[in-house]
């Protein structure tokens, strides 16, 4: 008991989950003054208020360049990743106390688990509410058509993890599926964004819809694809590909050990 609570409190003390509040700072009404904002809240990695800037600037235009879908989706995916890991952390232990014949701790560690649920689906929704009224409306194809319906598969996905049903899961395989179709007719199988797409489609496949097979034929296709076009790459390209092709092939060696 004294060990468990040990780390609940450690989970609480070292602040893993801040709650998001309201901020102080007055955000501008110029674009260029808002991203430059955000870049700002990157350096000193205070991503919640990356967050409300990035907000701002979708809802002035929502024809975003390069840098600044880079910018949106690293905002989100460092508020969303501490708070999934705080979840994986405390649903570890649940399971480790409910296996117990008793637990006075439980109701505490169940209510706590439930609060990190909900401000993961918080995060979540906002994004996907950003990308379905804003963004994917806004692009017909190409480059950030994929960018956006990748993230929403992604944002899907996290929220699968945690919400019951299947709702979560089929808005995930509908958002990938068409992502992976506007990619395969206008990105080469090397493209960055194609290969992590590839990369995370795999993933949902294997962990959450448990399809093992589908999973694993996604990314070595995308691999085999990949490959042997990497070496006609200029340096910079090949370094930004060769990263995800090496988590694909990681991922690959992985799930073959898995399987019987």
């Amino acid at each position: 008991m004294a060990e468990t609570l040990k780390w609940v409190n450690t989970v609480i003390q070292a602040d893993v989950v801040p709650k998001r509040s309201s901020t102080d700072f007055q955000l501008p009404d110029n674009l260029k003054e808002l991203v430059f904002m955000a870049k700002l809240f990157e350096e000193a990695e205070r991503y919640d208020e990356m967050v409300l800037c990035m907000r701002k600037v979708v809802k002035l235009n929502n024809e975003l360049d390069t840098d600044e879908r880079n910018l949106l989706s690293v905002a989100f995916k460092n508020v969303i990743s501490p708070r999934r890991n705080a979840w994986r952390v405390i649903t570890t232990i649940e399971s480790r106390e409910s296996a117990k014949e008793s637990s006075e701790n439980l109701p505490l560690i169940t209510n706590l688990r439930k609060e990190f649920e909900a401000e993961m689906s918080g995060v979540c929704d906002e994004l996907i509410s950003l990308l379905d009224t804003y963004l994917i409306p806004a692009v017909q194809s190409g480059e950030p058509k994929v960018f956006y319906l990748k993230l929403k598969g992604d944002y899907h996905r996290y929220q699968a993890e945690i919400v019951p049903g299947e709702g979560h899961k089929q808005a995930a395989l509908d958002a990938y599926q068409k992502a992976t179709d506007v990619a395969n007719s206008s990105l080469a199988p090397t493209h960055p964004i194609r290969l992590g797409l590839a990369l995370n489609f795999s993933v949902f496949y294997y962990e959450i819809m448990k399809e093992h097979e589908k999973g694993f034929q996604l990314a070595r296709q995308a691999y085999d694809e990949a490959v042997t076009e990497l070496e006609s790459l200029d340096d910079e390209a090949y370094k930004e590909s060769n990263v995800i092709v090496r988590l694909l092939r990681d991922n690959l060696s992985l799930w073959t050990e898995e399987q019987p």
